[in-house]
């Protein structure tokens, strides 16, 4: 059976120190809080071999436009397992601008332009930094206890999916790989659910989730390597590929 662990009601988060989006989120107000994070952050924009030119707001990056095209950004999709190597995977809240109600893994979003520490590139420190900053935000996770070095950066893919045809995403997304255990407190306006995955059954366990499944993790799940890397969490640096960008469709 799945264990699931629905969040309370309330926020559990504290104050931001750069966004009056955060400060919503404090007061409870969801819906406004996501919209203002829209606006209020910065993406980095890449070409098609990951090199920076430039940054757009949140919703500029994720807006489908009058051609349906989406501008190519930064991202980062964090998989999480623990010492028994179960996989965490969380179902994204009602509240959500991209794939509402949807299941994914562990936290998935971007390293921010606004956050100088975050547009670091050497072995991908900027990456591990917004990863942990998310871990904090969206699960409760202690800053403490997913300390840049603990993530194991394997490659990155390319991938585009258009979503409801508003808004979309279209990102190159680093994999980071963690296994630990940590303490886990959602945020009920990021994360209406959590679920610990086992790998014997993987497959039965993610087809009878009560959701969809996020595009960026329904092609890493379809590729087989989701499958393939959660065998060898004992020695996964032999997968690690920095040279190629994946494109998944």
């Amino acid at each position: 059976m799945l264990k699931r662990i629905v969040p309370p009601s309330i926020n559990l988060m504290s104050k931001s120190r750069y966004s009056f989006a955060h400060k919503l989120v404090e007061a409870g107000i969801e819906s406004e809080k996501q919209e203002l994070f829209l606006d209020s952050e910065n993406c980095i924009l890449v070409d098609s071999n990951d090199k920076p030119i430039g940054f757009s707001s949140k919703r500029d990056c994720h807006k489908v436009d009058e051609s349906q095209h989406i501008k190519l950004h930064r991202a980062f999709s964090v998989f999480l397992f623990n010492q028994n190597g179960e996989m965490l995977m969380q179902k994204r809240s009602s509240h959500k601008i991209t794939f509402p109600n949807c299941y994914t893994n562990a936290c998935c979003s971007h390293p921010l332009y606004d956050l100088e520490n975050e547009r670091e590139e050497l072995n991908a420190i900027g990456i591990k930094k917004a990863a942990q900053r998310r871990l904090n935000f969206e699960l409760g996770i202690p800053t403490s206890q997913v300390r840049p070095e603990n993530f194991h950066y394997l490659t990155r893919i390319h991938y585009l999916d258009k979503g409801d045809g508003k808004y979309g995403e279209h990102e190159i997304d680093y994999i980071l790989f963690l296994q630990k255990n940590v303490d886990v407190k959602p945020n009920p306006g990021e994360v209406s659910e959590i679920c610990w995955i086992k790998r014997e059954n993987m497959d039965e366990q993610i087809e009878a989730l009560d959701g969809n499944l996020t595009p960026w993790f329904r092609l890493i799940y379809n590729s087989g390597q989701l499958g393939l890397w959660w065998k060898n969490l004992h020695q996964l640096k032999k997968f690690e590929d920095y040279n190629t960008i994946h494109k998944l469709n």
